[in-house]
């Protein structure tokens, strides 16, 4: 019965899900997330294009086209309201035009100050973060002030090394700087440089930046430039990250994307096809695994070429410290969503209205520790 059901031709069926798909744009389009439609509205609204959908799917193959679709404007569907837990453990650390959160494993979420960009230090005994573009703070987790440092137009703060012996790299008016983790023996490294930065992983104090058209691995507390590489296309950096073992420096763009060893040596170097771009990309912790975001829809593992998550408008990337999930931000349905083992997800709906974030989506700026 089922086989001769499924071979009946229904009316109307090629079009219906373009009609339908152009309806729901069209309703997905006039929506304000922020600030949050009232929840009768929002339940009102969600029936409807609940009952389009489910007579389209009921209707055809064209029609169950047009759910997928919609899945990816308006979210994973039985998102959870608030954020109760964070699946992967450890801490997170948020921005958003409210300021600098620190999220716990148990949910708890605690803003700190009016902070931009920030960086755990090693271990996450303590954060980095730039306050008014005028002053570089050490902080605890808690909030409490260690120190600050007062530098013209700082950004791009972060924090590498070991227990005992760590450095803050950060860009200033001057150039590329290093201080020591307790503030002292700030100095220029670099003139004219403008980011990213990335420790690598281990002791050696050894930090790679982007010159011009190079990628340099420098030893900060000599100066000796220890390896430097041509970093492909002349467009900006938008990432560089080290592999937990300090094996390999992923240096990610828009049209490329590439792999490098500890002494420099190229060993990948993939571009999009066609007109495609790299949004995020990152190595799974404890692994040399790459995982990328393609044109903000496509969470990919790029040595099979699995799909880990689709949908539209996604932002980005960030593993979980013991790499057994994957957070992917989702500003356009305004959601965070938790990839785990086995293709689980547990999405969290109003990231925007929890972070107090009037005017942009919050930033994870890092997962810490396991």
């Amino acid at each position: 019965m089922r086989d001769e059901l499924e071979r009946v031709v229904v009316p109307g069926a090629d079009t219906a899900g373009e009609r339908a798909h152009r309806v729901v744009l069209a309703a997905f389009a006039a929506r304000e997330p922020v600030p949050r439609p009232h929840r009768t509205r929002r339940i009102a609204v969600g029936v409807a294009l609940a009952a389009v959908v489910v007579g389209l799917a009921a209707m055809s193959p064209p029609g169950m086209a047009v759910v997928d679709r919609v899945r990816e404007a308006v979210g994973v569907e039985r998102a959870a309201p608030a954020l109760f837990s964070l699946h992967g453990g450890g801490r997170l650390l948020v921005t958003s035009d409210d300021g600098l959160w620190v999220v716990e494993a148990n949910g708890k979420k605690r803003r700190l100050a009016p902070y931009g960009a920030a960086s755990w230090s090693p271990f996450g005994r303590f954060v980095v973060a730039t306050r008014g573009g005028t002053e570089l703070v050490a902080l605890e987790p808690d909030g409490a002030v260690r120190w600050t440092l007062a530098r013209r137009d700082v950004h791009s703060a972060v924090w590498g090394g070991t227990r005992t012996d760590t450095r803050i790299a950060y860009i200033d008016r001057t150039g590329l700087r290093v201080v020591a983790g307790d503030g002292t023996g700030d100095r220029l490294l670099a003139p004219a440089e403008e980011g990213p930065l990335a420790w690598r992983p281990g002791g050696g104090n050894q930090l790679a930046y982007v010159s011009g058209s190079e990628v340099r691995v420098q030893q900060t507390d000599t100066g000796r430039v220890l390896w430097r590489a041509n970093r492909g296309p002349v467009e900006r950096v938008r990432a560089l990250v080290w592999s937990d073992d300090g094996g390999r420096l992923l240096v990610l763009s828009t049209h490329a994307l590439s792999v490098f060893d500890g002494a420099g040596r190229e060993l990948a170097h993939v571009e999009p096809d066609g007109v495609g771009r790299y949004t995020d990309a990152t190595f799974v912790p404890g692994t040399q695994r790459v995982v990328v975001l393609l044109n903000g829809t496509d969470v990919v593992l790029r040595d099979t070429g699995q799909t880990l998550f689709r949908g539209s408008g996604l932002a980005g990337v960030t593993p979980a410290p013991d790499g057994r999930w994957l957070l992917v931000t989702w500003p356009r349905a305004d959601q965070w969503v938790f990839v785990g083992p086995g293709g689980r997800l547990r999405a969290v709906a109003g990231i925007t209205e929890q972070f107090r974030s009037r005017s942009g989506f919050p930033r994870v700026e890092g997962w810490c520790c396991s």
